[in-house]
């Protein structure tokens, strides 16, 4: 692992975005905003996993330090008839960023999207996992 140890504290933030193809026929079961199926609600689920992954970065990834997360923040939105975005922010101060906990918290809530819906099609597609925005640190980066 990089030694962090002479790094300053400072607020650090992070957002990764997942992009999913779900599909009419998944998209068409939605009711309010959300899909229960004989697992559970969904979104719910998905945004629960998301930052149960955020927090367990460090275990998954061998060299991601371990970090006391301030906040994370999970949104899912359908973006039209057959897609949907998950926008997954992490909060920190430390010495270290929060990219990898964003990008692996956006990828996990998305994996359970996918089990979540599995029985109604399996033609559904994880399309795009990026970092959107980085801020604190040496550098700060907005990828759109």
């Amino acid at each position: 692992m990089v030694n962090v140890g002479d790094k300053k504290i400072t607020k650090r933030k992070a957002i990764a975005k997942a992009t999913m193809f779900l599909g009419a026929e998944i998209i068409a079961h939605f009711e309010n905003k959300e899909l229960t199926t004989k697992k559970g609600p969904v979104f719910q689920t998905a945004i629960i996993a998301g930052i149960q992954a955020v927090k367990k970065t460090s275990e998954l990834i061998p060299m991601c330090h371990p970090l006391l997360i301030n906040g994370v923040d999970i949104d899912i939105e359908i973006i039209d008839n057959k897609h949907i975005e998950i926008l997954c922010t992490v909060a920190i101060e430390g010495k270290t960023g929060v990219e990898m906990e964003a990008l692996t918290g956006a990828s996990i809530a998305a994996l359970t999207v996918y089990d979540m819906c599995k029985s109604i099609s399996q033609k559904m597609v994880i399309k795009e996992v990026k970092l959107v925005e980085k801020s604190g640190g040496k550098s700060d980066i907005k990828n759109g």
